[in-house]
């Protein structure tokens, strides 16, 4: 299927195991990985970024197989969950970033159209989350108060 927004093709992944089985050559039990998130979390890293350090430093390839939660499940349980989702974090400073540079570069029409096309991402993502419940159903996406939240 051709992503949505340009002409190109999807790019082919790879899949996980089927079976969900703890490999032996993981020595941390669930109550450690849940210690090792909140830390790297207060450290200041991202869910994502924690996921990255946690396969490639600590050898643990999932959470979830092992704690049974997802990370954003345990931050959430120990009450460190941010207050916006990540992605939509991102898309809001890819925003913050297009406005400044169509404000001294007026005639960019290219700039134009991507700050579009990434404010109906934060749209849609935000119609998904507040159905989902991470939102609250009143949240609307507005410029001058996104630059307050992020920074």
């Amino acid at each position: 299927m051709a992503r949505m927004y340009s002409r190109k093709r999807g790019k082919a992944g790879s899949t996980r195991p089927s079976k969900v089985v703890t490999q032996p050559w993981i020595r941390y039990k669930g109550e450690e990985i849940e210690k090792l998130i909140i830390k790297l979390y207060k450290s200041g890293n991202s869910i994502s970024v924690i996921g990255m350090i946690l396969r490639d430093t600590y050898g643990i390839p999932s959470v979830r197989f092992i704690t049974k939660k997802r990370i954003a499940k345990i931050l959430k349980a120990n009450g460190l969950i941010p207050k916006l989702p990540e992605d939509i974090t991102a898309l809001v400073k890819k925003d913050i970033k297009l406005v400044k540079h169509l404000d001294s570069n007026k005639k960019d029409m290219t700039v134009w159209r991507g700050l579009i096309i990434t404010e109906s991402k934060i749209n849609k993502l935000a119609k998904y989350y507040k159905r989902e419940g991470f939102l609250p159903q009143d949240w609307k996406f507005d410029r001058k108060t996104a630059k307050l939240l992020i920074e």
